[in-house]
């Protein structure tokens, strides 16, 4: 009974958080992490199980992954070996290379950091066209160093090991402009495929970036998104916030 109403109280003071009318999650315990794009939804939980949303049911993709991200260049995925796959046909397919976080929100391209904190980036035509070994990964290295990284429509946004943020302008081929410093903090960040920045600062607090275009793709400042308890991870597409707390209470919120 105490457990019950702890839950509806969260929910009563998630509902009132600014305009975003923010919802628990039921049917789904224990998220570590989880990304939408392109109106698709995938999570991995504690225990390293991934899930593809159908409707209202999560539906466990094969495998054990500590990471999983979707975007326009697919379902990609990470075990704990920082192992490299992508989801070709119904199935897992190991491609070369060791990340420990990457990025499917990009042009069909893909970015990625491995445990030493190096950027990585792999061309749209490497991205879109592996099948299994034997196609060619040709991983581009990046400037700088990063640990988490997340690219949309108008670039990609990284955070580091001091939790700095950094926009860079990056092309299918992997071209760059370098690393732009953005005001502000926060642990980790991701990008929506209709380019909006939404992240979590080391507080467990959530922000979003205004005035975003694509003119001006560093946008204007940071506003928080209130959310009353501390939150571990954020993902944001098509007018849904997707939010994992620290206590392990996954939410949805539309504003």
């Amino acid at each position: 009974m105490r457990a019950t109403a702890s839950v509806l109280l969260v929910q009563c003071l998630l509902a009132i958080s600014h305009a975003w009318d923010c919802q628990e999650v039921v049917n789904i315990k224990n998220l570590m992490q989880i990304d939408a794009g392109l109106g698709q939804v995938v999570a991995t939980d504690t225990s390293q199980i991934p899930y593809y949303l159908v409707g209202d049911e999560w539906i466990r993709l094969p495998g054990s992954l500590k990471h999983i991200t979707v975007g326009p260049a697919g379902i990609w995925g990470i075990n704990k070996a920082d192992s490299i796959h992508k989801y070709v046909a119904g199935n897992w397919v190991q491609a070369a290379g060791l990340l420990k976080q990457l990025d499917a929100g990009g042009e069909q391209f893909i970015v990625g950091a491995n445990v030493d904190d190096t950027p990585y980036c792999l061309t749209r035509s490497a991205t879109v066209g592996y099948k299994g070994p034997g196609s060619p990964l040709p991983w581009t290295g990046l400037p700088g160093s990063v640990k988490y990284s997340s690219c949309g429509p108008f670039g990609c946004w990284a955070v580091n090991k001091n939790d700095d943020i950094y926009l860079m302008s990056l092309n299918q081929d992997c071209q760059n402009n370098g690393w732009r410093h953005i005001d502000g903090k926060l642990s980790m960040i991701e990008v929506a495929t209709d380019g909006s920045v939404f992240g979590v600062n080391s507080a467990g607090q959530v922000y979003t970036r205004d005035g975003i275009t694509a003119s001006k793709p560093e946008g204007t400042g940071w506003s928080n998104v209130p959310m009353y308890m501390p939150m571990k991870h954020v993902t944001y597409d098509l007018g849904r916030l997707w939010v994992i707390s620290n206590s392990g209470f996954t939410m949805v919120c539309t504003h």
